[in-house]
C-alpha cells in the first residue's frame, strides 16, 4: 500500500513539474466569459503611442462586440512606441485600412481595443488578415478620468473663469449706451455679407484665378530667380545714379512750374489762336477726303504725279511734240475773241459792240503766194533749204 502511494505520488509530482513548465502565469489564463475565437483566428499587431494600463487577455471589440483578445504587450525596438499583439475570430471581416482605439468600458472599468473601420471620406481598401499591423497614424486612446479631472481642476483654479468674468466685465461696459451703434454696425456687417454673398462667383473666380497665377509662377520659378538676380546689377546703377536722378526730378518740377505759369499767363492768347484756327480746321475738315490725292502731287508739282516715272537716275525721258505750222498760229491769233490779257469786268455795263476786223492787205508778189508762203521761203532760206 506504501508503494503505491509513493507512486501516485511520484506521476502527480511529475505531471505538476510538466505543466509548470507550460503555464507563465495568470496573464496565460483567459478571463471567464471572452469572445469566442473559432477555428481559425488570426493575430494582428497594432501599433499605440501609450496603452495606459491595458493588460494581456484584454478583450478586443468591434462595435462594442467582443471579437479577439489580447496576446501580449511590449515596447518597440526604438522604445518610441507599444505594440500590442491580437489574436481575432476569424469571421470578423475588417479593411486592411482600418483603424484601432485604446477604451475604457467603464469610469471604472477595465481597459480594451476597439477596431474600427476607416475614418470618414476614406474609400475601404483591402481586408484585414493574419500579420497585418494597424500603424500610429490609425491608432489612438481616449483621455483618461485622471486627465479629464486635471483638466477641470485647472479651469477652476484660476486656469481662465477670472479671466472670462473679466472679459465679460469688459464687454457690457464696452457695450452700454453705444445700442444704438452696435446694432448700425451689425446692419452694415450684415448688408457687406449679403454683397460678399452676392458677389461670391467673382470671388470664387479670383481665387481661381489667383491659384492659376500662383501654379504659373511656381513653375517659372527658376526664370524669376534669374530675373531677380539680374535686377541686382541694375539696382546698383540706379544707385550709384541716385544724385542725376533727383537732380532730373527737380529740374522736371522746375519745368512744370515755368510751364503752368506761361500757360496761365498767355492763356487769352492761346485761346484766341484757337479760336483763328477754327475756319482753317473746319475747311481742312471739310476737304479732308479730297487731301490724300491732293498730296500725291506735292513732291513733283507743278508736275503731274506720273512725273516721277520719267526721271530715271540722272536724265529724264521727254517725247514732246512741236507744233510749227504758222499758218496755224497766225490763224489761232486772229480768230481769238478772248484778250490776252482778262481785264475787270463790269456786270451793270453793257457789253461793248463788236468791231468789224480790216480786210486783209493784197498779198505779195512772193513766189509761192501769200504771206505764210513766203515765210516758209523765206525759213527755207535761212535754213539751207533748196
Amino acid at each position: 500500500m506504501t508503494r503505491c502511494r509513493k507512486l501516485v505520488a511520484a506521476v502527480a509530482g511529475a505531471l505538476l513539474l510538466s505543466g509548470c513548465g507550460e503555464f507563465a502565469g495568470m496573464y496565460d489564463t483567459p478571463l471567464p466569459g471572452g469572445a469566442e475565437l473559432g477555428d481559425h483566428p488570426f493575430r494582428l499587431t497594432v501599433q499605440f503611442t501609450d496603452v495606459l494600463d491595458l493588460v494581456p487577455q484584454a478583450a478586443v471589440k468591434v462595435a462594442d462586440v467582443p471579437v479577439g483578445r489580447v496576446e501580449e504587450i511590449a515596447l518597440s525596438e526604438d522604445t518610441h512606441y507599444a505594440v500590442v499583439r491580437i489574436v481575432v475570430n476569424g469571421g470578423v471581416v475588417l479593411p486592411a485600412n482600418s483603424g484601432a482605439e485604446l477604451r475604457q468600458s467603464s469610469l471604472l472599468g477595465e481597459k480594451f481595443v476597439e477596431l474600427r473601420g476607416p475614418s470618414a471620406g476614406e474609400q475601404a481598401d483591402g481586408r484585414l488578415g493574419e500579420g497585418a499591423v494597424i500603424p500610429l497614424a490609425k491608432t489612438n486612446r481616449n483621455p483618461e478620468v485622471e486627465e479629464v479631472l486635471g483638466a477641470l481642476s485647472l479651469l477652476l483654479n484660476g486656469g481662465g473663469i477670472d479671466q472670462l468674468r473679466t472679459i465679460s466685465q469688459e464687454l457690457t461696459n464696452a457695450l452700454s449706451g453705444n445700442e444704438a451703434d452696435i446694432r448700425a454696425l451689425l446692419s452694415r456687417v450684415d448688408e457687406v455679407a449679403t454683397e460678399l454673398d452676392g458677389h461670391k462667383g467673382e470671388i470664387v473666380r479670383a481665387i481661381d484665378g489667383l491659384n492659376r497665377l500662383s501654379s504659373t509662377l511656381n513653375s517659372q520659378t527658376d526664370d524669376l530667380e534669374v530675373a531677380l538676380n539680374d535686377l541686382a546689377p541694375g539696382l546698383q546703377v540706379v544707385t550709384t545714379q541716385r544724385d542725376q536722378l533727383v537732380g532730373m526730378l527737380q529740374s522736371l518740377d522746375k519745368l512744370s512750374d515755368v510751364a503752368v505759369t506761361t500757360v496761365n499767363a498767355s492763356r487769352d492768347e492761346l485761346i484766341a489762336d484757337l479760336r483763328a484756327l477754327e475756319p482753317t480746321l473746319e475747311k481742312l475738315a471739310e476737304a479732308g477726303q479730297n487731301l490724300p490725292t491732293a498730296l500725291k502731287i506735292l513732291p513733283t508739282y507743278p508736275f503731274p504725279d506720273a512725273a516721277g516715272a520719267v526721271v530715271k537716275g540722272d536724265y529724264a525721258n521727254v517725247r514732246a511734240r512741236v507744233d510749227l505750222n504758222l499758218d496755224s498760229l497766225v490763224q489761232n491769233f486772229l480768230n481769238s475773241s478772248q484778250p490776252p490779257i482778262a481785264l475787270p469786268q463790269n456786270p451793270s455795263a453793257p457789253p461793248p459792240p463788236s468791231l468789224p476786223l480790216p480786210t486783209a492787205p493784197p498779198p505779195l508778189g512772193v513766189p509761192g503766194g501769200g504771206v505764210l508762203g513766203g515765210l516758209d521761203g523765206l525759213l527755207d532760206g535761212i535754213l539751207g533749204g533748196g
